[in-house]
């Protein structure tokens, strides 16, 4: 009989997770990498030289970033002030909430794309609502322009942003209120001079976090303006379906460089939550 000791028990454990990821992310991703390097021919750099010469895919780069900018800045204010207003209820109350919260943040892609188009479509509940009722509130707004896409990527940006958000507001302790309050110091004073820059850090990387989440969203973008938009998730599934024939090397080379994005923000975040931790 063979005993295992603590450390091979451990590793032996992993190794069915060691083995997903090796095969789910692993080897995708280096075949990825060296695809958007290669083409008939062999090794060529012409990929990368076609996306950063290509204006129409730069434009999606730039319609990406800005509408996950946007979306997960939004998301950000509208959830500091909800969780703000959670911790005011008793605990029973938050957890129900973040019951609630946690299954909607499961409901995403095509059928999230498909309940807007049911509400506010064309044809949706509210929008045919308002028009019976002579509200001309739908007038100027389309769900499938950018305006719609950023509504839906509020709306899946909430439930996350606010499961990161909650931990964070958790650690602000009642005794530190209670000290400023003794001080004299106000609500604001204290959320100005104590809570917002103790709760920097996180929120700034609760950002970076929603940001990525908006760059690489795709199925809910697609379900709803289809390539009509250019969006760089989009402009990746296209080349790689291709409606005439497909071109995989350069959807790699795409899907590196939005990589190499999303990086870029991760480690921007960072330092400005190490800078932002040093000047407290």
């Amino acid at each position: 009989m063979i005993i295992l000791t603590s450390k091979k028990q451990s590793l032996f454990l992993l190794t069915p997770f060691l083995v997903l990821i090796l095969l789910f992310f692993i080897v995708p991703l280096f075949y990825m990498v060296v695809s958007s390097f290669s083409n008939s021919d062999g090794f060529t750099l012409n990929q990368y030289k076609a996306v950063l010469t290509n204006s129409y895919i730069l434009q999606g780069f730039k319609n990406s970033i800005t509408l996950s900018a946007i979306s997960a800045l939004l998301a950000l204010v509208v959830t500091l002030f909800a969780v703000y207003a959670m911790m005011r209820f008793s605990d029973p109350v938050r957890e129900r909430i973040l019951v609630v919260t946690n299954l909607t943040s499961n409901f995403s892609g095509i059928p999230l794309a498909f309940a807007f188009i049911v509400l506010l479509g064309n044809s949706g509940l509210f929008t045919l609502l308002f028009e019976k009722w002579g509200i001309d509130a739908f007038s100027s707004f389309s769900l499938y322009s950018w305006s719609g896409l950023l509504l839906i990527y509020i709306y899946f940006q909430l439930p996350l942003s606010l499961m990161l958000l909650y931990p964070i507001y958790y650690g602000i302790q009642q005794q530190w209120k209670d000290a400023a309050s003794l001080l004299g110091a106000s609500t604001i004073q204290f959320w100005t001079k104590i809570g917002i820059p103790i709760m920097l850090p996180g929120i700034v990387g609760t950002f970076s976090v929603l940001f990525a989440n908006a760059m690489g969203a795709y199925a809910s973008a697609y379900a709803l303006t289809g390539s009509n938009y250019n969006l760089v998730a989009i402009r990746i599934g296209a080349l790689l379906s291709g409606d005439i024939f497909a071109q995989p090397e350069l959807a790699s080379a795409i899907a590196v460089l939005l990589g190499v994005t999303m990086i870029t923000a991760m480690l921007l975040s960072e330092w400005s939550i190490k800078k932002t931790r040093r000047n407290l």
